[in-house]
């Protein structure tokens, strides 16, 4: 019987799979942050794979000291065999002087999933390397959004449950946290869910206040004084007279985003403790609550003393996008 419901399983499973038109693939494999660039030995070695490493290899920008923004291993064609095509993230070089078209190609889940690959096709090296200047953004923002995408599906599938809910009343709206995060403090506009381990600390601050309907409402110095006040008043140092601020070692940087509807004033920096020696980076999301009468502020930052400082920030960071309008309100 056992023998019989066995064969009735498996199938269903492959009927299935024949139906679905896609046939069930390997997870993937690899580091986060690391990325097989599948290219000869030569060409990596010259010209082409300088140009590969100061796009990819170059410093991780907003770190206190230098990590470089994605850890590479090349691996020579010849070579790409099965255990290297599961890795999370690829860029493949296809050189031919007879090659049909040029250009650079974007891929999900070729060999495993959730994987990305970039394949980049041309004549010769040369023009490889200038496909590689060309689309140097759209190629970083293509790896940089399917790491982000990671987190954000193991958040959401190994998610600390009782979390969001607890934001979401006060900013009817919250991210998904992952397994790990606990919450540290709760106010009226002000929350402080962290992921706190011997030596490091990952966290998230979530605050509010009234917007003003002004045309300074997101500058940069207007962000940055509402971001010190809150901190000032809600996160205190180890010691008297000691809490968190921004840093003026490197300024911070202002840009504007969109992502799935909803557009934020993205502010990176440097934090550290007034009166005390602590530090490191941090990430702020500034956008108007739903009916626009506040801004809220999600801010992702990291505590690693003995540790580089790479992938804990890209992790935190990586939870404000899970943002989610009306999660666990109930009505």
């Amino acid at each position: 019987m056992k023998r019989i419901l066995w064969l009735i399983l498996t199938f269903t499973l492959l009927l299935s799979s024949c139906k679905g038109g896609k046939a069930l693939l390997p997870n993937v494999s690899g580091k986060a942050g690391e990325i097989i660039v599948v290219i000869d030995k030569d060409d990596w070695e010259g010209n082409l794979g300088t140009g590969v490493r100061d796009l990819l290899a170059c410093d991780c920008p907003w770190l206190p000291t230098k990590e470089p923004l994605y850890s590479l291993v090349n691996v020579a064609p010849g070579s790409f065999g099965d255990l290297f095509k599961v890795h999370r993230n690829i860029l493949y070089f296809t050189l031919n002087p007879r090659i049909d078209s040029t250009g650079v190609l974007y891929r999900h889940d070729v060999w495993a999933s959730p994987q990305c690959v970039v394949q980049v096709s041309a004549p010769d090296s040369e023009t490889a390397l200038g496909l590689i200047r060309t689309d140097g953004a759209t190629i970083t923002g293509f790896i940089e959004q399917a790491e982000r995408d990671r987190v954000v599906r193991n958040s959401i599938r190994y998610e600390e449950r009782n979390l969001a809910p607890l934001v979401a009343e006060v900013f009817g709206g919250s991210p998904h946290f992952p397994m790990g995060y606990q919450m540290k403090k709760r106010t009226s506009d002000f929350v402080w869910i962290a992921d706190e381990k011997q030596y490091t600390m990952q966290g998230i601050f979530i605050y509010k206040y009234p917007a003003s309907g002004l045309n300074d409402e997101f500058e940069l110095g207007n962000i940055i004084s509402r971001r010190n006040a809150a901190l000032k008043e809600n996160v205190p140092g180890m010691f008297d007279n000691t809490w968190m601020t921004t840093g003026d070692f490197m300024p911070p940087q202002l840009g504007f985003f969109r992502y799935r509807g909803r557009d934020f004033a993205q502010v990176r920096g440097l934090w550290e403790v007034e009166n005390d020696y602590m530090g490191g980076p941090f990430v702020s999301h500034s956008f108007y609550s739903q009916d626009g009468s506040e801004v809220i502020v999600a801010e992702a930052f990291v505590y690693a003393p003995k540790y580089d400082k790479r992938q804990y920030l890209r992790q935190v960071e990586s939870i404000l996008y899970s943002w989610e309008w009306g999660y666990g309100v109930k009505e």
